[in-house]
């Protein structure tokens, strides 16, 4: 919208077939390309992010009547509306889930998930909760509630004193704004693709999910289904219909996940204890929140396609284990391949040797600890 704001449905139509050829051309190459693809974008999108925060920052603390003046009052509608917009704040949140993954193929896994997906939260609150500071801070809310780049608009009043400097770190921002939908959509492909792979192998998904490219050995008719699935989204619904539906339809999973615990607990004869009792039960109850929260609407677009999933499930669903394929993905030799390869990606490689570094400048030895 910041370089192409009056964009025709066709031209958008192509734009976004674009991006999605895009996702499915780095995706079905390998994991590799996949993910220093996703490494890239990463860096590019978390870049305009710190200089937004920090020349925001220094913005506030130079002008503290503006800032008090745009922050006042600070809920101009009260609460009423808290819910509806929980709903969009928390698509943004969402995906968490997704790093229990790989828990095979890590070690004390029951230590060092929760430890990651606490951290990675933690991080990502921070970095919206300072961009939202800034954002309010330096324009009016009246400004923002109809801007559709506030990010760029908003570099362009803090640095308004230059307007060639406004300019260059307004584009800055927007193109950190678009690699870091492209990044989201990069990293939710590349789980979301080997998911579906592993259930499809478990039985709990069509078998076409399972079938790997000849070549690059990669689930691509799991990776085409999903892009097309989305492209198809995009030209059907606006943003605020889709993030709302699918919020709606990943609060059903919370719910049934949170839900699951109690009856698992009797069917295995194992204790979870009051800290399990207490987070399930508030995965629960924050589940039902979030569902009641969604318009009319929007639980009618998602229950119309719980409706048309549950047939097209039960029809082509085998539900009976692909033993080959599953004997592949749990073998030593492949999880040992799949852990060497993600130590080589280039974030990944960077922080090893970051810390190896560390280590020897401090004298520090790696202490190696016994693997069950």
């Amino acid at each position: 919208m910041f370089f192409f704001p009056n964009l025709d449905l066709l031209s958008q139509t192509i734009v976004k077939a674009a991006f999605v050829t895009f996702l499915i051309v780095t995706n079905v190459f390998g994991v590799k390309a996949a993910g220093r693809t996703n490494d890239i974008l990463t860096i590019i999108k978390i870049t305009p992010l710190i200089f937004f925060s920090g020349a925001g920052l220094i913005f506030l603390a130079f002008n503290p009547a503006k800032v008090a003046s745009n922050l006042s009052p600070l809920a101009p509608f009260g609460f009423s509306n808290f819910g509806a917009a929980l709903v969009l704040i928390f698509w943004a949140y969402a995906g968490f889930e997704i790093s229990t993954i790989p828990a095979d193929e890590i070690y004390e896994p029951k230590k060092t998930i929760p430890k990651a997906i606490f951290l990675g939260i933690t991080f990502v609150t921070i970095f919206y909760l300072v961009t939202n500071v800034v954002l309010f801070g330096v324009r009016p809310w009246q400004e923002l509630a109809s801007d559709t780049v506030p990010l760029a608009s908003s570099v362009k009043a803090i640095l308004a004193w230059s307007p060639v400097l406004a300019l260059v770190g307004g584009a800055f921002v927007a193109i950190g704004a678009l690699f870091s939908i492209a990044g989201s959509d990069e990293s939710g492909m590349i789980g979301t693709s080997r998911l579906s792979y592993a259930l499809a192998a478990d039985g709990l998904f069509p078998a076409f999910f399972a079938k790997k490219h000849p070549k690059f050995k990669t689930p691509y008719i799991g990776i085409i289904v999903q892009a097309v699935t989305a492209l198809l989204a995009s030209m059907l619904a606006d943003l605020s219909t889709l993030v709302a539906t699918s919020v709606f339809l990943l609060s059903f999973a919370y719910l049934a996940t949170s839900g699951s615990v109690f009856f698992l607990e009797r069917k295995f004869h194992k204790r979870i204890g009051m800290y399990g009792y207490v987070i399930s039960s508030l995965g629960v109850i924050f589940s039902i929140y979030l569902i009641t929260q969604c318009n009319i609407i929007q639980i009618l677009t998602g229950l119309g396609l719980l409706l048309v999933g549950i047939p097209i499930y039960i029809k082509y669903t085998p539900k009976k284990e692909l033993k080959e394929i599953k004997e592949e993905i749990t073998s030593r030799d492949f999880i040992l391949l799949k852990v060497y390869r993600d130590e080589e990606k280039f974030l990944a490689h960077l922080l090893r040797h970051t810390k190896r570094g560390y280590r020897k400048r401090s004298g520090k030895k790696q202490v190696w600890k016994d693997a069950d």
